[in-house]
């Protein structure tokens, strides 16, 4: 199934669930949902974007899921499984992540600090370093582990897997979600095992 571009615009300013299992090893926080998300209530829905073909990469999945219609309870199972969760900086929908304020990604964070917090995930993942260092005040971060944690959490910074994303390959996406996988403890494929904490692409 496809989408008009009237009925994705439908969708603005809608939120998606967050995906939280019990227990929650691993948090990927992204920047906010896009309009595809809204539709299908599917984190990182729009086709092109490259989350799932990394978490298949990197073996964290088994598969790259098809989001175009939103994924399947047999697929976020696998997600479940593992201890695998997802929510956003922003909760509104929007056609593109420039839309959200500052503001916003300011509140964000403290919303983000409170789930961990509540949740007590081992490993933070937060997709994005710009929104990362507007988010957090952290002008000078970079990607890949940051030196501090986020509320007891190992806290990684990982590249923004969107397709609008030219400055990441997807071997470096696979590479960062690998990395904080490893670290709260979930099995993957194997990439990087090991592997120092380095900078994957600029985003």
């Amino acid at each position: 199934m496809g989408f008009t571009r009237a009925q994705l615009e439908s969708f603005r300013g809608r939120t998606v669930d967050d995906l939280l299992p019990d227990p929650l090893k691993l948090l990927v926080v992204g920047i906010n949902p896009g309009l595809w998300t809204a539709a299908t209530n599917t984190h990182f829905a729009r086709p092109g974007n490259r989350f799932y073909p990394a978490l298949a990469r990197a073996a964290i999945i088994d598969h790259a899921f098809d989001t175009r219609n939103g994924i399947s309870d047999a697929d976020r199972a696998q997600m479940v499984a593992v201890g695998f969760g997802i929510t956003n900086l922003c909760p509104r929908a929007t056609a593109r992540a420039e839309e959200v304020s500052a503001a916003e990604l300011r509140h964000g964070a403290e919303r983000v600090r409170r789930l961990v917090q509540e949740r007590r995930p081992a490993v933070v993942a937060i997709a994005g370093v710009t929104a990362y260092r507007t988010a957090f005040g952290v002008p000078r971060a970079r990607l890949g582990r940051q030196d501090g944690d986020l509320e007891g959490a190992v806290l990684y910074v990982v590249p923004n897997p969107s397709g609008l994303n030219a400055h990441a390959r997807l071997d470096d996406i696979a590479a960062a979600f690998a990395e904080a996988a490893l670290a709260a403890g979930i099995p993957t494929g194997g990439k990087g095992a090991g592997a120092p904490t380095r900078e994957y692409g600029r985003d």
